[in-house]
């Protein structure tokens, strides 16, 4: 029976993911719930903690390894951020131990310290540790509410760029005129051919993005185009500014997509369209090669 060595935990604004893990990177267990950084608030997270790790049946000595909102200003601890440039398979350096019975440590996130360009990560520096090599050298997109882009240059990362794509998509769904149409049970947007067309005018013109989405509309309203369609040109409009201005910061250079779910192919097309030649690595898996690594580091020696 293979022996666990450590519990990883991913944990964010609005969820916990944790897993009983081993030296070599495989989950035995896992557990998941809605308590995030902002229920946590109210409740406390040594209590939240202590719950899933209990279900995940984890031995009492057995350190944790958390990465994620926990450590921000508004989380457990603060785990003050490593500024860039700083190298991946530095960031145990940066651990926060929480003062509670065990050994429970919180990985930092990674600031951009920059008055011209100012931007933070927390969690996705360590799905960067887990999804690339020691010596890695490119770009890695991780998409989601906040996308994100970062350029690593041998194992360190050297900037970064967060994109509000995923929210925006959000807030003019359901709160801007354009909310009359988009169809919220539309199907994937990925295999429909306004996604398409909207990709392709954003990364061609994406200055033009105002005067696209509210075209968007009129389409519409003229016959060109069907309320189920909508939800696939806003995301094409959005994702494909998204890319023209990565593109334009960072060239065209091979690198990683890190993702899940449907956001993981609508990128994966977006990105092969836009000419990027893009490694697709899992973000869950990510995560917990990340935080294995960053527990070798710590703990190695009581792993053997």
């Amino acid at each position: 029976m293979r022996k666990p060595a450590f519990v990883a935990v991913d944990w964010g604004t609005s969820s916990f993911r944790g897993w009983l893990m081993t030296a070599n990177g495989d989950a035995l267990a896992e557990t998941r719930g809605p308590e995030g950084m902002l229920h946590c608030a109210t409740t406390g997270f040594a209590p939240v903690l202590a719950d899933h790790l209990a279900r995940l049946g984890a031995p009492p000595d057995l350190p944790v390894l958390i990465c994620g909102m926990a450590g921000a200003r508004q989380g457990w601890i603060e785990a003050p951020y490593l500024r860039t440039p700083t190298r991946l398979d530095a960031l145990h350096d940066g651990a926060q131990r929480v003062a509670a019975e065990g050994d429970i440590r919180i990985l930092p996130g990674i600031a951009q310290a920059d008055a011209t360009a100012p931007d933070v990560m927390r969690g996705e520096e360590t799905q960067l540790l887990g999804g690339t090599e020691s010596d890695f050298t490119g770009l890695v997109c991780i998409p989601g509410t906040h996308s994100k882009w970062i350029r690593i240059d041998k194992g360190s990362v050297v900037s970064f760029t967060t994109y509000m794509t995923g929210e925006l998509f959000s807030v003019i769904a359901r709160h801007s005129i354009l909310k009359h149409a988009i169809d919220p049970d539309a199907g994937s947007p990925a295999a429909n051919d306004a996604f398409r067309d909207g990709l392709q005018r954003a990364i061609d013109t994406p200055s033009a993005l105002p005067a696209s989405l509210f075209s968007l509309r009129a389409a519409q309203l003229l016959g060109f185009e069907k309320q189920a369609d909508g939800a696939a040109r806003l995301s094409g409009l959005l994702i494909g500014t998204e890319i023209a201005d990565a593109r334009s910061r960072y060239g065209r250079h091979p690198g990683r997509l890190i993702g899940a779910g449907a956001l993981k192919d609508l990128y994966a097309a977006a990105l092969a369209a836009a000419g990027f030649e893009a490694t697709i690595v899992d973000a869950e898996r990510a995560s917990q090669q990340g935080l294995t690594k960053a527990a070798i580091h710590l703990w190695g020696a009581q792993f053997t």
